[in-house]
């Protein structure tokens, strides 16, 4: 992905706004020298040319409007630098000047660019040729007809002029720019120079519109051979039925001055190449609108992408919001002869992805498909498409989802399903469906005929619409970056979409159709402040460049940027078609800028194509200087000129060249690069440089290795190089005759000196005691050689401890006792090695640990001590009141022992204490669940079965909740009425008096009850937070709370609080019983709750914030009220916060309001 952004001078340009038309060039002189002197002073560089253009007079034409200053706007075409591309940008005179079009001609390559206020005339590498002003001028859009054609008595105020629609006429050589002051007038331009031809404004059929909404008219010129032309335009007409048509038909007759310029095509009392939107429609639907965002001409028909809401079938009316209505897009076709519009139809129009409808269309554009994109569409690679971008679903048209697709349409199709609308209206099959015009169902009349693809309509069934939607191919789907505009062409046989975003992105995605899609593999940042890309883009007349618009800036961007790619393998693999590798020439690029390109070899057009090349050897010992290399490559041209051989910064060597194979040499030895530490290896670039061009062929890493660096067999023979372990030398080397014997040589893991895993290694601290390892492979020391040791790693401190070599697979520490400092590690686990000859080392994959450990530590109780684990072979003296091995243990007499451990029978710690009882309450019904801790509280279950009692009731012990000597769980059983509180008694297996304990805490019954709840009422969703009221509601060990039959999710509770979370209702609103119980304990109280409607939200004021927060927001909706914790979600650029405010309430008949302050 890569990202653009604009120079610093960028922020710099000069913008100067003329506001007095008739100031004088000379005046103006002093002014226009000190900003442009600045704006290239600040900028860091005085450019003497931009200096001396600022003494340059230029004098408008005398109709061609406005100050014509090239010097003035020469500032506003700026370069854009980032990323290493340069973008050229055309920027408005004044920032609120607004662009709202652009048209590049299709000969010329001269862009034409519509404004609030101008139409600019530029370069194809945007420098202002011409400019010619448009607005403001004194206008009310009351003044019907405008204060151009007859006085007004409205007021007049200073009124910009928005460019609605920007057309060339080519059969004429002119322009028509409209806009929409006086009602919507158009003007005629001169091509060459701006010049007026004509304004036509004497006429109602003058006033197109007065909406000054930019991209809500669009219209097509149709030119005849050496007849008029027709221009079909569409528009929205903002409730002024009456004044303006949605769609007509006009005459572009070849004389400007014609009298019949903008004239209907057909225009009687009964039929008229036109028509408008019935005042009725607007009674039922107050909002309503026809939007044109597309229009095209393929073949005999013009068509038109509309958006328009959708009206009710029946007679109720629908005043609410825009926001409310539900919108349709839809698709308009005429004959492009037809002056009667007889052949009106409109359909439906969208695309559907995984079961989501996106039918809110945003833009379009007509293309050719390329044979890729014409196969998997089985049509003609000359066939026309339509690409379309729309937003998901059918509300909120003028502030549409983020949620987006781009999809691609047959003309064909089209054509074919508005054919099969009408032929079942012919055979009279349902109704019209066109209730906006029309109001009412209308039958569709039955006639026998013939409907041909050229069909044009007769005067019955006509206007015709249609509900069954036509659905297109869905390409490519964005979730959070809206798709806001889209344009399309061929290259080399592959269609390639060109979308922009509303954050100003261009996304470069290529079509490959059905069910492949498209693949988006470039998406570069054009609009730096992040606004929208507009609809209209274009593509420079060579096609090397598309012109990218947003309402601030006008950007040159390159169509391809093949040279970011690095190496072949991204550049055949980023899915741009335009690029593919120049072989010979190390770069990414078009194939007609690659030098002798169809020769073999010297151009890749697919991955597999890249030049591939195997090295061998491809790792040599950093010993081994001027080792002989052979590169063989593939996919190669011709190398007979020669190539070179480099290994990272080293000097180029001549390589020896035969066929597709070159021999190269290895670096010396002082050149042999450096290992990193911790590693054995290092890899060094190998290129392979063209003699004919100089550049790279291909690189492939050589890896320089040093076997020196593993100090241990297994590491050394594992290695991924030939190292080899000289085990009577405890070295690794490359060089196998380097070992001193043949039978100390070895190559694999199996024959390494090693330690194998045997029994668990137990060593008593302070026991004198020895230690057999097994192994594998333990050498016999050489003469001169020493003998084996063992080194225990003890808390940071080393002991050796001599060892004797059994055979090659057992060896032993000898008598030795080990120690380690502390009282609360019961076991140690302790590192080790056997080593001999000092400091060999014998491997030990198994990671095998000595474990050291004390009986005593964290053993103070007998309970304690008889949980360790058998391996320990730990026991209680209790004579000593330790835990010891039994050796330390004495006997009194040599018939009696003191040493108790598990072996023993019926073996019992006495002398059992109580420490904690939790709860100490619960009511007197039972079920509670009383939890014991202690010292020496049994050491099986089975000891404490039956024999437990709390406050003198029988308290049943639980199985789940017992842990050996520490823990009981027991319930309680029901309490005799009036039972006095007591202490907790248990017996371990007997009750004889050591073997007995009684708790110090006494445990006491109560009562709960309940009093009253808070809120009484919370929506049916479930999820108010409900305070119920009461005594001793802490009491036993588990509490539930029923609203209904449905559960309310336990918070907290106190003596005299519970705190639980409503769950959602599943009778609907009204109210429920509420039910509390403690253990085995129903409270008998009669409480109830409401469920009541869930809080609806209708509206939201202001719908904006300040970037630094603090700004009061109104939330108006019903039933807010209960909403205990409101909180508002904000989500911009990908992140979410919530942060507001509550700062008030109030309370309306029929909606309630909260503040917040966000």
């Amino acid at each position: 992905m890569m990202e653009t952004c604009e120079d610093p001078c960028g922020a710099l340009t000069c913008k100067l706004a003329f506001n007095n038309k008739k100031a004088k060039v000379p005046a103006l002189l002093p002014l226009i020298r000190y900003f442009c002197l600045r704006c290239t002073f600040l900028a860091g560089s005085l450019n003497m040319e931009a200096w001396q253009a600022t003494r340059r007079t230029f004098s408008p034409h005398p109709k061609a409007g406005g100050v014509a200053l090239l010097l003035a706007f020469w500032l506003l075409a700026t370069p854009t630098l980032c990323s290493g591309q340069t973008f050229t940008s055309f920027h408005p005179e004044r920032r609120d000047w607004a662009f709202n079009h652009l048209t590049v001609h299709k000969t010329t390559g001269a862009l034409y660019v519509g404004a609030v206020n101008r139409v600019y005339k530029l370069s194809g590498n945007l420098t202002l040729l011409v400019s010619h002003d448009t607005g403001p001028e004194d206008d009310n859009k009351a003044c019907y007809p405008p204060l151009i054609v007859q006085p007004c008595s409205e007021p007049l105020v200073s009124t910009n002029n928005v460019n609605k629609l920007l057309l060339i006429d080519y059969s004429q050589n002119r322009l028509l720019a409209c806009g929409s002051l006086y009602q919507g007038v158009c003007k005629l331009l001169r091509l060459d120079d701006l010049f007026i031809l004509v304004e036509p404004s004497h006429k109602k059929e003058h006033y197109l519109s007065s909406v000054n909404q930019t991209g809500t008219m669009y219209g097509v010129i149709v030119p005849s051979q050496g007849q008029d032309g027709t221009l079909f335009i569409g528009t929205a007409v903002d409730g002024k039925q009456d004044y303006f048509p949605t769609i007509s038909s006009r005459k572009l007759p070849r004389d400007p001055e014609s009298s019949a310029m903008l004239d209907y095509e057909l225009h009687t009392d009964f039929v008229s190449s036109l028509i408008k939107i019935p005042s009725d429609t607007l009674a039922l639907v107050s909002h309503f609108d026809i939007y044109y965002v597309y229009g095209f001409a393929s073949g005999s028909f013009v068509y038109f992408l509309t958006v328009q809401p959708e009206t009710p079938e029946n007679s109720m009316s629908s005043s609410g919001s825009t926001s409310d209505l539900f919108y349709t897009s839809r698709i308009v076709r005429l004959c492009k002869d037809d002056h009667k519009f007889h052949s009106y139809v409109s359909l439906p129009i969208g695309c559907v992805k995984n079961g989501v409808e996106y039918r809110l269309l945003q833009a379009a554009y007509l293309g050719k498909p390329g044979s890729v994109l014409a196969a998997s569409l089985r049509i003609s690679a000359q066939d026309d498409v339509l690409f379309t971008v729309f937003s998901k679903g059918q509300k909120q048209f003028h502030r549409p989802p983020d949620d987006s697709a781009l999809c691609v349409f047959t003309i064909r199709d089209i054509n074919a399903r508005i054919k099969e609308r009408l032929q079942s209206c012919y055979q009279g099959e349902g109704n019209l469906e066109l209730n906006w015009l029309l109001g009412k169902d209308v039958q569709c009349t039955k006639a026998p005929v013939p409907i041909d693809d050229s069909f044009c309509g007769l005067d019955i069934n006509q206007p015709l619409g249609g509900s069954q939607l036509v659905t297109g191919h869905t390409l490519y789907t964005e979730t959070r970056d809206r798709m806001t505009s889209v344009t399309s062409y061929v290259y080399n046989g592959y269609c390639v979409a060109f979308v922009g975003t509303k954050s100003g992105r261009l996304k470069k995605i290529r079509v490959d159709g059905p069910p492949n899609g498209g693949v988006q593999y470039e998406t570069i940042t054009v609009i730096k402040d992040g606004s929208p890309v507009l609809r209209d883009m274009a593509f420079s007349l060579d096609r090397n460049y598309l012109y990218v618009m947003s309402e601030r800036q006008v950007t040159q961007v390159p169509i391809e940027s093949c040279e970011q790619y690095g190496t072949c393998g991204e550049c055949l693999s980023s899915g741009d078609p335009h690029c593919g590798w120049c072989v010979l020439h190390n770069i990414c690029s078009q194939r007609n800028r690659c030098e002798r390109a169809d020769e073999p070899y010297r151009f890749a057009a697919s991955l597999n194509q890249c030049v591939k090349a195997t090295v061998y050897p491809d790792s040599i010992a950093v010993s081994e200087p001027s080792v002989p290399m052979l590169v063989k490559v593939t996919d190669v041209p011709d190398l007979s000129a020669g190539i070179t051989c480099s290994f990272g910064n080293l000097t180029e060597v001549e390589g020896q060249v035969s066929g597709n194979q070159i021999l190269c040499v290895s670096p010396a030895a002082k050149d042999v690069p450096l290992i990193p530490t911790d590693q054995d290896w290092s890899g060094v670039e190998l290129r392979l440089n063209s003699r004919e061009t100089g550049q790279m062929l291909i690189s492939t890493e050589v890896k320089f290795y040093n076997c020196s660096v593993h100090q241990l067999c297994l590491s050394c023979v594992n290695s991924a190089f030939r190292c080899h372990w000289c085990k009577y030398r405890n070295l690794c080397t490359h060089d196998p005759s380097s070992c001193s014997f043949q039978e100390g040589r070895v190559n694999a893991s199996e024959d390494c000196p090693q330690l194998v895993r045997s029994e668990e290694i137990l060593i008593p601290a302070g026991e004198v005691k020895p230690i057999t390892l097994k192994a594998r492979n333990l050498p016999q020391p050489q003469s001169g050689q020493r003998g084996y040791e063992c080194v225990l790693h003890i808390q940071g401190v080393s002991h050796r401890v001599t060892a004797l070599r059994f055979n090659s697979s057992s060896v032993q520490c000898q008598n030795s006792s080990y120690l380690y400092e502390g009282m609360k590690i019961s076991e140690l686990p302790v590192d080790f090695s056997v080593v001999w000859n000092g400091n060999f080392i014998i491997d030990n994959p198994d990671n095998i640990q000595v474990h050291l450990y004390k009986c005593a530590a964290q053993r103070d109780s007998c309970g304690m001590c008889l949980k360790a684990e058998r391996k320990f072979q730990c026991g209680w003296c209790s004579g000593e009141g330790r835990c010891t091995l039994r050796h330390h243990c004495p006997p009194t007499n040599p018939y009696t022992t003191r040493w108790l451990n598990l072996s023993s029978k019926n073996v019992k710690c006495t002398n059992p204490r109580i420490t904690e009882v939790t709860p100490t309450a619960g009511p007197p019904e039972g079920g509670t669940r009383v939890t014991i801790h202690g010292m020496n509280l049994g050491l099986a279950f089975a000891d404490m079965v039956g024999n437990v009692e709390v406050a003198g009731v029988r308290c049943t012990p639980v199985e789940d909740g017992y842990i050996i000597a520490e823990q009981i769980v027991c319930e309680m059983d029901a309490a005799p009425k009036d039972s006095a509180p007591g202490p907790v008694q248990l017996c371990v297996g007997e009750c004889r008096p050591e073997l007995t304990a009684r708790s110090s805490q006494h445990y006491s019954f109560v009562t709960p009850t309940v009093t009253g709840l808070s809120p009484s009422r919370g929506p049916e969703s479930g999820g108010t937070k409900v305070t119920i009221l009461g005594q001793n509601l802490d009491a036993g060990s588990s509490v539930n709370v029923q609203f209904g039959n449905q559960t309310c999710e336990f918070f907290g509770r106190t003596m005299t609080e519970i705190v639980c979370y409503s769950a959602p209702s599943v009778s609907g609103v009204g109210p429920v019983q509420i039910s509390v119980s403690v253990d085995h304990a129903q409270i008998r109280e009669s409480l109830t709750f409401d469920y009541i409607e869930d809080p609806t939200i209708q509206r939201i004021e202001p719908d904006w914030s300040i970037a630094s927060g603090h700004t009061p927001l109104v939330v108006t909706g019903t039933n807010l009220d209960v909403v205990q914790e409101p909180r508002i979600r904000v989500k911009y650029a990908g992140r979410e916060s919530v942060n507001c405010h509550l700062r008030g309430f109030t309370k309306k008949v029929g909606e309630r309001k909260r503040q917040f302050s966000l």
